[in-house]
């Protein structure tokens, strides 16, 4: 018995010096309009550098709308003969599922709006009742078909796709996606905040941490709120720095863009951060509910049970309050 247990422990200190050394390896730079911060650990000293230049190249070359020779810039333009790649396809069919359950808060056929309030590259427009309801006929994701040869149908040539709103998240699950056929099984990749994880931190052998930024920080960042993330995508919307107070009654307001009216919408929600199983679908959400009113956000988020979210809003005395899933609230850091 003792020279059983002698040997056991002789096995686990000799396992304990043999484990091998885990090498953080990282990637930082510009893409998309924005920065990203690339984290993924390994055994081995490792640099994807080329194959992440190549991700963001191929994700720009479909779904940029301020590259004029990218597939949607052409479709844009009225080009019905592109046959669109896979990536294209699967943001499409992902962009008209979220369409369906948002109730249509979140429409990538508002690219004429986005141009129109000054907010995409397009021309900005003197904007009243009578141009909104004008450009109105062009937006609605029903007017758009994707067809079994890959090629686009619109109701009319100025429908105007703009996929920013969900093309960031669909990128990072595209680098997620290279990190698991490199093999790579911790990481925590971030592209403008927008966040995917996956493990853990083996070297501080802690969860992977994220922040939330507090959208009432209107000089400089300053974090709300940390959480452990896991396996999962985190994604935020709100105009944080972009609001309105009210002369009247002095209260806050931030604008965004309601694709059901075609008007920037005066809302009493600050920011929403979604949590999604896919990137994608978190920047996707997380952009609607900045458009829908709170009591739509909570009848939803009781549905689609994969989604957790963590939402800053003013109460109607100017209050600013929260509203979290309980999903949500378990990964909070104390």
């Amino acid at each position: 018995m003792a020279l059983t247990l002698v040997l056991a422990v002789a096995t686990f200190y000799a396992c304990k010096e043999d484990a091998p050394k885990i090498i953080q390896n990282a990637n930082s730079g510009g893409a998309l309009g924005t920065s990203y911060h690339l984290i993924y650990q390994s055994e081995t000293q490792l640099d994807f550098q080329k194959e992440i230049d190549s991700v963001f190249e191929v994700v720009n070359r479909s779904l940029s709308t301020y590259l004029p020779d990218s597939d949607i810039s052409k479709i844009n333009e009225g080009d019905s003969t592109i046959v669109v790649d896979i990536m294209f396809k699967e943001v499409f069919e992902l962009s008209k599922e979220i369409h369906g359950k948002t109730k249509g808060f979140f429409d990538p056929t508002v690219g004429v709006l986005v141009n129109a309030w000054g907010f995409g590259p397009g021309n900005r427009l003197q904007m009243d009742s009578t141009v909104v309801d004008s450009l109105m006929q062009y937006v609605g994701f029903e007017k758009v078909t994707l067809t079994d040869t890959r090629t686009i149908q619109k109701s009319d040539p100025q429908l105007r796709f703009d996929f920013n709103a969900i093309a960031k998240g669909y990128a990072i699950d595209r680098l997620a996606v290279l990190m698991d056929e490199k093999g790579i099984e911790n990481y925590l990749l971030e592209v403008g905040g927008e966040v995917v994880a996956k493990g853990e931190n083996k070297i501080k052998k802690k969860p992977w941490t994220a922040g939330i930024e507090d959208p009432q920080a209107e000089a400089g960042r300053r974090l709300k709120r940390a959480i452990h993330l896991k396996d999962r995508a985190l994604a935020s919307s709100g105009n944080y720095r972009k609001f309105r107070i009210d002369s009247l009654t002095g209260k806050k307001y931030v604008h965004t863009i309601n694709p059901k009216t075609g008007f920037t919408q005066n809302s009493s929600t600050l920011g929403t951060n979604v949590l999604a199983k896919t990137c994608a679908e978190a920047d996707a959400y997380a952009t609607a509910f900045m458009a829908m009113d709170l009591d739509e956000v909570i009848d939803l988020l009781e549905t689609e049970k994969e989604l957790d979210a963590y939402i800053v809003y003013l109460n109607e005395a100017g209050e600013s309050k929260e509203y979290m899933t309980e999903g949500f609230r378990k990964l909070i850091l104390d």
